[in-house]
């Protein structure tokens, strides 16, 4: 009996936590506003749930599915002899006048075709305009399997496309539904442990219900950008800034904001840091170009003026350098990246123990690695056991327990601010990466402040028929129905994940599945 009363009281003390969480959303008693999502009026519920003292979790179930929503066939265009570029790999976005020719040919083969006009909405650094032109079939089809099967058609007569749900498109009025989850915690009432973490190693993926497992999370969120493809470098590598229980190991890409997070989580900011490293050798001190990541590959670039194409921010690009000095530290992996240059092995003190004319070796407790590249190399090679290197690395501006990489940034000062250039996801000579990217709605993971200061970790399920996802300037408005005055964009995609208790309750879009991520957010 006792046991009854006591489960009872449990179910009715969730209650009253969750109509106090509730209600508390909101503006005194009054409901909290509806998502800026759609077309104003769509139905919209809520239901919140306690997880621990300080934090809850709130799922936004709004819309329903739209039968006007059709699936098409959009096309691959070729670069053609009107474009700017003839030798132009086929994209889904190209200029007016080679769309217009390869719908009339499409037409002229039996596939009534259309170049459609696709508009940039303006952001804080791109103006309104148009993008470009993408050319779709002027049939809709009532299933994906019917889409497929016209492309099936379309790609024995020579030509390249794709089946698209219609409601994928960020500016289609399809009327959802979307399910946005949202952890809040507050700073004031929080008793827990707020961080980062990258599981055993930076180099390995785990699944975010994986990491929450190993740190015992109550709740884990996927977090920052990471190497996906092994020809980019290591793969669960950060793409940008980390610091993982006040450690520093990943240097960020250029000024690319980044989450700030402390264990108590009262100090969480969203900040442009800046990084500087350097190495004496001999005479001479030389920068260091990274840490913990394969010398000569700098994801989503944004690295030194010497990288190439560019130094500058440029998401979902790998830069490269053939003349490098990455530091590794133990955090990197089992061992060190492999190749050809020179490597030297540091003990705690900064003393060499070792030189090697090649790269990759495993590190022991306490020592650190200083690898070079190219024309580096020589200098590292020559050093001797019992040198003493003098090795600096500062990061500033990004003073926390925790640094999560992200972009673009989403709002700033309680107002939408999306720097979609200055972060690397404006991309004029590739249209089709803005539209794909930033335009078309995708899963999304989000993070950031309200007006009394707590922290609201947020994902939304995409790209299937029942989670239509978010473009990026849905993503802020959604940030701004939600009471954020700061916001971060995260890693999304098949990367979008949050577990609670253990349990996965977002829907991954990649068809394997949840996917093993480079690093999370985890409360305890």
């Amino acid at each position: 009996m006792a046991t009854r009363w006591a489960a009872i009281l449990a179910a009715l003390l969730c209650v009253a936590f969750a109509w106090g969480a509730s209600a508390s959303a909101g503006s005194g008693d009054r409901p909290p506003p509806s998502l800026d999502l759609g077309t104003p009026g769509l139905p919209e519920s809520r239901e919140v749930q306690w997880i621990q003292p300080g934090v809850t979790f709130t799922r936004i179930a709004r819309g329903a599915p739209d039968p006007a929503a059709a699936w098409v066939v959009e096309m691959s265009i070729p670069g053609g002899g009107s474009s700017p570029d003839p030798d132009a790999p086929p994209r889904s976005i190209q200029d007016r006048s080679s769309a217009e020719a390869f719908a009339a040919r499409l037409t002229e083969a039996g596939f009534p075709s259309e170049a459609q006009r696709v508009d940039q909405p303006r952001t804080a650094d791109v103006p309104d305009g148009v993008l470009g032109y993408r050319v779709r079939l002027l049939a809709g089809f009532d299933t994906q399997e019917a889409a497929s099967a016209e492309v099936a058609r379309l790609t024995a007569a020579g030509f390249s496309g794709r089946a698209w749900y219609s409601g994928w498109d960020g500016d289609s009025a399809a009327r959802g539904p979307w399910t946005v989850n949202v952890v809040t915690v507050d700073p004031h009432r929080f008793r827990g442990t707020l961080s980062g973490t990258y599981g055993p190693t930076l180099e390995d993926r785990e699944k975010t219900t994986e990491l929450a497992a190993l740190e015992r999370a109550s709740v884990a969120v996927n977090a920052g950008f990471f190497v996906f493809d092994p020809a980019a470098g290591a793969e669960g590598d950060p793409a940008g800034a980390g610091v993982y229980r006040g450690r520093f190991e990943s240097e960020p890409i250029a000024d690319r904001p980044v989450l700030v997070l402390d264990d108590r989580a009262r100090h969480t900011r969203i900040v442009r840091p800046s990084w500087s490293g350097s190495v004496r050798l001999g005479r001479r001190t030389r920068p260091l170009d990274g840490i913990n990541r394969v010398p000569g590959l700098i994801r989503n670039c944004g690295g030194t003026r010497d990288d190439l194409p560019t130094p500058r921010p440029l998401h979902d690009v790998t830069c490269t350098d053939d003349e490098e000095l990455v530091l590794i530290t133990p955090a990197f992996g089992a061992s060190t990246p492999a190749g050809p240059g020179a490597e030297a092995i540091l003990n705690r003190h900064g003393r060499v123990v070792s030189v090697s004319d090649s790269r990759g070796t495993a590190l022991r407790r306490g020592e650190r690695s200083l690898q070079a590249t190219g024309s580096l190399a020589p200098a590292v090679a020559a050093l001797e056991s019992g040198d003493r290197l003098r090795v600096r690395s500062r990061l500033r501006g990004a003073h926390g327990s925790t640094v999560i990489n992200g972009g673009p940034l989403l709002m700033e000062d309680g107002k939408v601010h999306i720097t979609q250039r200055r972060d690397g996801m404006h991309q004029p000579d590739n249209p089709s990466f803005d539209y794909g990217w930033v335009l078309q709605r995708n899963p999304r993971t989000f993070a950031g402040t309200d007006a009394r200061g707590r922290i609201l970790f947020v994902t939304v399920d995409g790209r299937q028929l029942g989670e239509l996802g978010l473009s990026i300037p849905e993503t802020a408005a959604v940030a701004r129905s939600l009471g954020m005055t700061e916001a971060i964009n995260l890693d999304g995609g098949g990367s979008t994940a949050m577990a609670i208790r253990g349990s996965l309750i977002s829907h991954p879009s990649d068809a394997a599945g949840e996917r093993p991520v480079g690093d999370a957010i985890v409360i305890r």
